[in-house]
């Protein structure tokens, strides 16, 4: 079988498990083909794995922009009219509401015929989608204009805060199965959805190279937050946390991984706490780099006010790290209280103080986390046995019962 894979963007430095999950499949002998609806902008194409993908990824966007491409596609299209007028109403009856709404589903199907022709000319038998919004829109009307069946995965949160918006329940009822990627997301996913497509939401973690991730020599006072420079992840908060910490343990440090509409905000919140000198902006870094980074550190901080599993915690944890965490979306799936990290309320910048604080001073505590962290990530969140589970479901030809997963111990 030949797969299609398409996201917004592809790749991306904030989506490097897609990217995994890809190589993961090929590795398992499936045939993948990637597709984006934009290119991706360079500063997120951070090593060379990732400017050797989008090399070979198609650009579905640029396709549907030129007047010639965009008419043959639909010319195309309309060979099999029962199918072009089916995907045609479909895109109209999942418009969001108003003229803004019903434009862009009409420019999701002028997109959509151009992927359907890509994959007819790539002898596509399966297209997976991953973020169920509007790349998810494009690729629910592309298998209608195409015949060939769609999966995808979800993640969350976002888009639980909109789910009529973006007609989650139209999308899991057409797709083959949906991976969610954790109990909170299929939870989730059962709340939008009728009751008899329940038995296509299967949990398929993201997932990370445990072999890539090795602990080096660490100082204990070196605190790391790799992610989006958005208001989601709770900076401000762990800022003023930071600054509180190192009123007690002077030489802490916070390296910040990653970029993003509050940078500038963020890099003048650190100057006025006075922390200019203890706070690193580094970017975005490659996987290789990041992992380096998770070596010769002592703790990851993640604040978010909203998640799903990040990934960016599955890393650290593979990395024989302690984590300190809100207890948001899935996070308590991955994470366990005093044994693999410790919990924080969102929002409290003297709770994750005190965290901070209690886990600097503890070498002891910071290596047995560690360690049961490390345990967790092999036994339930390895990237290749996950790629296992998916190419299970790609090769079926329809949804699985239900597999029992390993237990998560801690």
């Amino acid at each position: 079988m030949k797969i299609a894979y398409l996201t917004g963007e592809y790749p991306r430095a904030t989506d490097t498990f897609i990217q995994r999950e890809v190589a993961g499949l090929r590795q398992l002998g499936l045939d993948v083909v990637t597709c984006s609806i934009r290119r991706t902008d360079v500063e997120h194409l951070v090593g060379t794995e990732q400017r050797e993908e989008a090399t070979k990824t198609f650009h579905v966007l640029e396709s549907a922009a030129r007047p010639m491409s965009a008419l043959r596609a639909q010319l195309r299209a309309l060979a099999k009219p029962a199918r072009y007028f089916s995907a045609l109403g479909l895109a109209w009856r999942t418009a969001p509401k108003g003229i803004r709404g019903r434009l862009f589903n009409l420019i999701y199907f002028a997109e959509a015929a151009v992927l359907a022709a890509h994959m007819q000319d790539q002898r596509v038998t399966h297209l997976h989608n991953h973020i169920a919004k509007s790349s998810c829109s494009v690729a629910m009307i592309a298998s209608t204009l195409s015949g060939i069946p769609y999966s995808f995965t979800l993640h969350g949160p976002d888009i639980f805060f909109a789910p009529d918006h973006w007609r989650l329940d139209a999308k899991i009822a057409r797709a083959r199965f949906v991976a969610c990627i954790s109990e909170f997301c299929r939870a989730q996913a059962m709340f939008f959805s009728a009751t008899e497509d329940w038995d296509k939401l299967k949990i398929i973690h993201c997932g990370v190279d445990p072999g890539r991730y090795q602990p080096a020599e660490r100082s204990g006072n070196r605190l790391l937050f790799v992610g989006r420079l958005a208001a989601v992840k709770g900076l401000p908060v762990l800022f003023d946390a930071f600054a509180k910490s190192r009123a007690d343990n002077p030489n802490l440090s916070l390296t910040v991984v990653g970029d993003g509409p509050d940078r500038a905000a963020l890099v003048a919140r650190a100057k006025m706490l006075g922390n200019s000198d203890a706070i690193n902006f580094t970017g975005y870094r490659s996987q290789s780099e990041v992992a380096a980074l998770l070596a010769n550190h002592d703790a990851l901080v993640l604040p978010s006010f909203a998640e799903g599993v990040p990934v960016v915690l599955m890393e650290a944890m593979a990395a024989n790290l302690p984590v300190i965490a809100t207890q948001v979306g899935g996070v308590g799936e991955l994470v366990s209280h005093g044994v693999s990290g410790l919990h924080i309320p969102p929002g409290d910048p003297d709770a994750l103080a005190n965290a901070i604080t209690s886990l600097m001073a503890n070498p002891d505590m910071r290596e047995q986390m560690g360690a049961a962290g490390r345990k967790v990530v092999e036994a339930a969140f390895d990237a290749n046995l996950e790629a296992a589970r998916l190419a299970k479901l790609f090769r079926s030809g329809h949804a699985l019962p239900s597999e029992k997963r390993p237990e998560v111990t801690q």
